[in-house]
């Protein structure tokens, strides 16, 4: 191998798994120089096969592998094949000044006695190693999405990092909550120049101040004292902002079928899902904030009572905690059953059916259930879903990919609530940092139809709350 290399280039070696998670991986390091070993491409060859988003995944990296060797002369291969042949590179990527290099001969292994070499990952680590010593003068960095490869690396004193470019944010705690607490003399600094009037029984305001130019559309602004001031950001243009009055549904007679707000969190929740002009929604929240069964519950409000959407379409992942329970009989609905636990418990709640009969029992079950379809994310492809009201549940173990996938299926008249808890992750490889609905809340937190709001306070019981706070 000839390594084209300037002092400033570092030589990235790639594990398989990262190709696996983001097939785009060789476009995003640009000027440095990129190596695959043998053994990764192998790995690739055996994962090519199936419907999985992995190995569709393997299949596009394939492609782009072909294209940039294509035509290449074998001497081009050992010097290395300028990225910048390919003519598709995702997103419109900036100059690629890097080269990829293949692994075209054997390597001396330099892994103690201790680590077999015909492993993958120690194959992978006996190359990282015999290329630090065949190229002193360059930094090898080996680029895996697996803990214990980097931790094996790390004991061979072999440079490693995690594959950085899939975070949507550095840290979590960054993320964007949804509200924001104003400080109590908001009303002196703010309400100089302020405007009120009022719209079809709704109360804006038009404020300017310092703090506008940190709002987003739709956020949740409020005061902690005792005027209980809470209100939902219509518009914003970094000099002066629009602000609605919030709907209170902490009271009885402002139920949404049958159930009241219980905290400001929920009642803002109820407020953006009860909202037509709102078409995507993301919840947040630990177990028992709350999240599913407001989101049902303002979604029957609106099919059963306000006629506004045709019907509600619940689907989530179907990632076991445990062990699987292996294949299962019948429709695609009865296949689904054992994942939609939640939508069962919360429509039993919903449906409040202890003082009827069974015969009226058995009715009000049929009549929501006609009106509630289960549906698997893995038949979602392809599809248009007119007028419904598509709620995500565990939304927190979808890639971006994935969450792109269902998002555009939206058609007129659609609304989109995507629900879960970043600290509940099952999905291999992802992280809150990487998961899909971190990628959302982020990119949507600016549009004028999209509202997030971060649950804070769990109200499932006392059992649950002290549970969550010291187990």
């Amino acid at each position: 191998m000839t390594l084209n290399n300037t002092p400033d280039k570092k030589l990235f070696v790639l594990d398989t798994n990262v190709l696996m998670h983001d097939p785009a991986a060789i476009f995003h390091f640009q000027e440095h120089n990129l190596f695959i070993p043998m053994i990764v491409l192998e790995e690739l060859d055996h994962a090519k096969k199936g419907l999985s988003d992995v190995s569709r995944n393997v299949r596009q990296v394939s492609r782009f592998l072909d294209e940039l060797i294509r035509g290449a002369s074998q001497q081009t291969i050992n010097d290395g094949i300028p990225l910048s042949r390919i003519e598709h590179a995702p997103n419109g990527e900036a100059k690629l000044d890097g080269r990829l290099y293949f692994q075209t001969q054997q390597l001396a292994s330099l892994l103690p006695d201790s680590m077999p070499g015909q492993l993958a990952d120690n194959s992978i680590l006996a190359i990282a190693l015999a290329l630090n010593k065949k190229l002193p003068h360059t930094k090898v960095i080996l680029v895996s999405k697996d803990i214990n490869m980097r931790i094996k690396a790390a004991t061979l004193e072999i440079p490693a990092e995690d594959y950085h470019n899939d975070q949507t944010l550095d840290d979590i705690d960054l993320l964007y909550s949804g509200a924001s607490v104003l400080p109590p003399d908001f009303w002196d600094t703010h309400g100089s120049e302020m405007q009120s009037w009022q719209e079809k029984e709704r109360t804006f305001y038009k404020v300017t101040g310092a703090l506008v130019a940190e709002w987003y559309p739709n956020q949740y602004i409020y005061i902690d004292n005792s005027d209980n001031f809470e209100a939902i950001v219509r518009s914003c243009d970094g000099q002066s902002a629009v602000i609605e009055l919030a709907k209170d549904y902490r009271t009885a007679h402002h139920n949404v079928w049958g159930i009241t707000a219980r905290n400001r969190e929920q009642n803002f929740a109820l407020n953006v899902l009860l909202d037509p002009d709102i078409d995507f929604v993301t919840l947040l929240g630990t177990a028992g904030t709350g999240k599913t069964l407001i989101a049902l519950a303002a979604a029957l409000v609106q099919t059963m009572e306000r006629k506004t959407y045709h019907e509600v379409i619940m689907t989530r992942e179907t990632i076991p905690v445990g062990e699987d329970i292996g294949f299962l009989p019948g429709t695609e609905e009865e296949k689904m059953a054992p994942w939609m636990g939640a939508l069962m418990d919360n429509l039993e709640l919903l449906g409040d059916v202890s003082n009827q009969t069974q015969w009226e029992q058995g009715a009000t079950r049929n009549l929501l259930m006609n009106r509630v379809k289960i549906r698997s994310l893995n038949f979602m492809r392809g599809r248009t879903f007119l007028s419904r009201f598509l709620i995500i549940d565990e939304a927190q173990n979808l890639t971006p990919k994935q969450m792109k996938t269902l998002i555009t299926r939206a058609g007129p008249g659609t609304k989109i609530v995507c629900i879960g808890n970043l600290t509940q992750i099952d999905t291999p490889y992802l992280a809150p940092t990487t998961s899909g609905l971190t990628y959302v809340v982020d990119r949507f937190k600016t549009w004028p139809h999209g509202a997030h709001i971060t649950l804070r306070r769990g109200e499932r019981s006392r059992l649950a709350d002290y549970a969550s706070d010291i187990l």
